[in-house]
């Protein structure tokens, strides 16, 4: 059917072209609301209308002339009707949809992707501070990002994951303070407990590894400790290095990986700040008032000009966001995606606005930003927001701990990332339906038993089903099914474009409906040895789809599961 759709999409085109116009947005084809409206929709003669004046079901009608004199239509449409203002209808033959298993079958993991074409993006995300362990939101943010890293690649995208961080400032430097202080047999609401310091019981433990003189080793860094107290930035070095390295231990318990770590620091040890400024001064961008450096920012849409350099001589946080992006595009990424909270948002027009005047050459609109909202975590009816060991807040590790990583992932990332998200740790145990993650792999498990029995009881092989009929796949639910299977290229091109991998769960879902609803209407292994084969071909199909777009986001594909209901049974 991807070929059928292929064809089709290009057959729309001439037709539209022998309406002697060019429309005004990209040709697609759209899935009707209503499966008895038939397979593909069409909308163009609408939008047509709009440019041509005239009225839309006129042009729907020459169009459909237009697509009937085509020889793809002819091969794979049943039928064609107008409806409505002017969409146009198309029922496919049974030909057309049935040609999707084959062709799943043939890609395996590759259905769906394209091949690597050599563009590169580069996307930044959790990039968190180590100060602390990593909390549910840059869980929010790690989901994101990966899968959205994965998207990129199934389009053909060299893709390269940063995580950007500081290991200096004032954050780094209440760090040091507060193992220092534990260090010190200080604990917190001692007098003498610093103000600003970390509460959690982490920072005991990094003292306790620090007085003993271990070694830690993260992923970008290694330092041995002194086990002096008064070796302030000693405890800095160490106290980096242990909590980078816990958070490469939480990031691998989540699946998720980094090609590359970049220090903030480095901006200003390698003088990139200071050089990004000059340029800025030079491209005469900027001016003095009350003492500070302004950037005229309002000259390329920001609400305001921007503050760069305070009266104190230290920059905005901004500034080194500049040099960083400029080093970005420097380095051959000609597109880069930044993963980060809603909080970020007022600084995306300033960065933009100082790459735009430094006159680097950088196209406006980069870098492109994905902001999530927040997180907020249920259990027992209850909002939790305390977590023992980070002190005032529930962390990555804990909800990892309480449900699952399949559980973790699959839920951050089910709903738009600029939506707020309650994540419900009572739902993500149960085992039934109401779990959406359980409810998408208990159907890649069904799929697998089913497969199994016809192997095992029925003598089936897998290596033949690429022979199967198919042509005895007429039942309508599946013909839903196929139709899904179809959509699935056309929804990974468009998350993708869309950096949109809630996307994919919404597929996943949808898919995994309808192939619960063909579970329920139809018998698999039946006396006809066939139909059987046609219909274990369908369903391998669609384990092959379910377990390449689980893969997508981070999430594992089980050969076996019980519902609840089912282990109630067995007890019983």
């Amino acid at each position: 059917m991807i070929q059928a759709k292929t064809e089709l999409l290009a057959a729309l085109r001439q037709a539209v072209a022998e309406l002697g116009t060019e429309p005004p947005v990209a040709l697609a084809f759209e899935l009707p609301r209503q499966a008895a409206h038939g397979d593909l929709a069409i909308t163009a003669a609408m939008a047509l209308a709009r440019v041509l004046k005239k009225n839309p079901r006129e042009l729907a009608q020459a169009l459909v002339d237009a697509l009937r004199r085509q020889p793809a239509v002819q091969r794979w449409v049943a039928g064609i009707e107008i409806a409505g203002p002017g969409f146009v209808n198309l029922r496919l033959t049974d030909a057309a949809r049935q040609s999707v298993v084959g062709e799943v079958l043939a890609a395996g993991d590759a259905f769906g992707r394209r091949a690597c074409d050599g563009r590169r993006v580069l996307v930044e995300f959790v990039s968190a501070n180590p100060t602390g362990p990593l909390h549910v939101g840059h869980g929010r943010q790690a989901a994101l990002g990966d899968s959205i890293c994965h998207l990129l690649a199934t389009q053909g995208w060299q893709v390269t994951r940063e995580f950007y961080y500081n290991d200096a400032g004032v954050q780094i430097g209440n760090l040091a303070l507060s193992v220092q202080a534990r260090l010190r047999g200080l604990k917190p609401g001692d007098a003498g407990w610093p103000e600003a310091a970390y509460n959690g019981d982490y920072i005991a433990d990094i003292a306790l590894d620090f007085a003993a003189r271990k070694t830690v080793r993260a992923d970008d860094r290694a330092f041995s400790a002194s086990g002096d107290p008064d070796d302030l930035d000693g405890i800095r070095q160490f106290a980096v290095a242990y909590l980078r390295h816990e958070q490469d231990l939480d990031l691998k318990a989540f699946g998720v990986r980094f090609d590359h770590y970049y220090l903030e620091s480095s901006l200003y040890a390698d003088g990139r700040v200071d050089a990004t400024v000059q340029r800025l001064v030079a491209a005469g961008k900027t001016f003095e008032d009350g003492g500070a450096l302004w950037l005229r920012s309002t000259e390329y849409g920001d609400d305001k000009d921007r503050v760069m350099r305070k009266s104190d001589g230290s920059y905005t946080y901004f500034v080194p966001d500049v040099a960083y992006h400029i080093a970005k595009f420097e380095r051959g990424f000609t597109k880069a995606v930044n993963i980060q909270g809603s909080d970020h948002h007022g600084t995306i027009a300033r960065v933009r606005a100082g790459l735009q005047a430094a006159g680097a050459g950088i196209p406006a609109g980069y870098p492109d930003y994905v902001l999530h909202k927040m997180v907020t975590v249920m259990r027992g009816g209850q909002e939790v927001k305390i977590s023992k060991r980070a002190g005032s807040y529930v962390t990555l590790r804990d909800l990892i701990d309480w449900t699952s990583r399949d559980a973790v992932r699959f839920f951050l990332i089910s709903r738009k990332a600029d939506t707020e998200f309650v994540f419900d740790v009572d739902l993500a145990l149960k085992r039934n339906d109401e779990n959406p993650v359980f409810y998408v792999q208990y159907a890649h498990a069904r799929i697998c038993s089913v497969i199994a029995q016809w192997v095992q009881q029925h003598g089936g092989d897998e290596s033949t089903l690429p022979g199967a009929d198919l042509s005895r796949l007429t039942a309508p639910t599946e013909a839903a099914l196929m139709l899904k299977l179809a959509d699935y290229p056309a929804m990974l091109e468009r998350a993708a474009a869309e950096l949109a991998p809630h996307d994919v769960a919404f597929f996943l879902r949808d898919l995994a409906a309808a192939f619960h609803a063909y579970y329920a209407a139809e018998r698999f292994l039946v006396d006809d040895g066939e139909l059987a084969r046609a219909r274990v071909a369908l369903l391998a199909a669609v384990r092959q789809v379910l377990r390449n777009a689980l893969a997508l986001l981070g999430v594992s594909a089980p050969e076996a599961m019980a519902r609840a209901e089912d282990v109630v049974t067995e007890a019983a």
